[in-house]
C-alpha cells in the first residue's frame, strides 16, 4: 500500500468492520424481539445503547476519510476472501481480506462495545489458528 498513516490504516480497518458490526446488531436485535424471552427489553436496550456507539464511531470514521479523499469500497466476494478497493492520495489498491479474520475482528469489535475490552487482544480461549 502506499505509504500512508497508521491512522489512515485505523480508519480505513474500521470502515470495513463497523457496517458489520451494524449489521450483526441489527440482526440480533430482530432476533430478541421476536424471541420468547419472558424480558427481552434489557437486552434491546443493551443492543440499541452499542448500536448507538457503533454509529457514532462510523460517523467520525466516514467525516475522517470525507476530509482525507480516501474511499473505500467491497468489489468482490467469494466463500474464502473479500475484496476492498481503497483509493489514497489518488492511489487505488486493492486488497484480499480473507473472511474468517473479518469475522474475528468483527467478533473482536463487538466484545470491546459490549465490554470494553481491548478488542484486538487474545483470549486465552480464542482459535491460535485464525489469521491476523
Amino acid at each position: 500500500m502506499t505509504r500512508m498513516t497508521k491512522q489512515a490504516q485505523t480508519m480505513i480497518e474500521q470502515a470495513i468492520y463497523l457496517p458489520m458490526v451494524l449489521k450483526i446488531l441489527k440482526r440480533d436485535l430482530q432476533i430478541i424481539e421476536t424471541s420468547e424471552l419472558k424480558l427481552k427489553r434489557p437486552y434491546q436496550d443493551l443492543i440499541k445503547d452499542v448500536f448507538k456507539k457503533v454509529e457514532r464511531d462510523l460517523a467520525a470514521v466516514l467525516t475522517y476519510l470525507q476530509h482525507e479523499e480516501i474511499t473505500v469500497n467491497e468489489v468482490e466476494r467469494d466463500e474464502t476472501f473479500t475484496m476492498y478497493c481503497f483509493t489514497y492520495k489518488g492511489q487505488e489498491e486493492r486488497h484480499n481480506y480473507f473472511n474468517p479474520r473479518l469475522k474475528k475482528q468483527t467478533e473482536n469489535l463487538l466484545t470491546y462495545y459490549f465490554f470494553q475490552k481491548n478488542p484486538y487482544s487474545v483470549s486465552p480461549s480464542a482459535d491460535s489458528s485464525s489469521a491476523q
